[in-house]
């Protein structure tokens, strides 16, 4: 649960940090850094959840790091918008 507010919490901070409600005033921010950091922490905190025997359990964990991953890469598009 940890990890799932930190990516979350992160991507919020990092749409807020970028100006979103306001589409015309989209721009990057190098305080989004850290909100990139957050969320490879949640990242690392969701893969320390992964068991060595696969279950549904194991399945649902592995989405969640997808999930992960596409949380990521939307905070570094944030972060190269000029």
């Amino acid at each position: 649960m940890r990890a799932i507010l930190l990516s979350v919490g992160a991507f919020a901070a990092s749409l807020r940090l970028a100006g979103f409600p306001h589409i015309e005033n989209i721009h990057g921010s190098h305080w989004q850094v850290l909100a990139l950091l957050v969320a490879a922490w949640g990242m690392a905190e969701t893969a320390r959840c992964l068991r060595r025997k696969w279950s549904f359990y194991h399945a649902g964990v592995l989405i969640l790091l997808y999930t992960d991953l596409m949380i990521l890469a939307a905070i570094v598009v944030m972060l190269a918008v000029p």
